[in-house]
């Protein structure tokens, strides 16, 4: 069994910073890639940010500058930096990760989500 909890979210004035955690757990063999997507009150979940094992990255082009995805391979976390956030940044952030669950090939990857953190962004 594999978890993902998400931490960190709360109320912040525009302009503000916020830092969400996320911790897997579980029967984990490896790990691939972890993220974080979004959704709005009425919009479609989206993108947020990704990050490789090796440390490469991929960012939307609205958080581009201001938000910044980070991971710690050793504990199974991953991270992301919220600067200079605006209204349109409030959401249900949800953590993702690729996780392999047992050794051996050909390796299977489940793509696992944590149950979301709330980011409200005030104006």
């Amino acid at each position: 069994q594999v978890q993902l909890v998400e931490s960190g979210g709360g109320l912040v004035q525009a302009g503000g910073s916020l830092r969400l955690s996320c911790a897997a757990s579980g029967s984990i063999f490896s790990i691939r890639s972890m993220g974080w997507y979004r959704q709005a009150p009425g919009k479609q979940r989206e993108l947020v940010t990704t990050i490789t094992s090796g440390g490469g990255t991929n960012y939307a082009d609205s958080v581009k500058g201001r938000f910044t995805i980070s991971r710690d391979n050793a504990k199974n976390m991953v991270y992301l930096q919220m600067n200079t956030l605006k209204p349109d940044d409030t959401a249900v952030y949800y953590c993702n990760a690729a996780i392999a669950v047992r050794s051996g090939l050909p390796i299977t990857w489940y793509d696992y989500w944590g149950q979301g953190t709330v980011v409200t962004v005030s104006s």
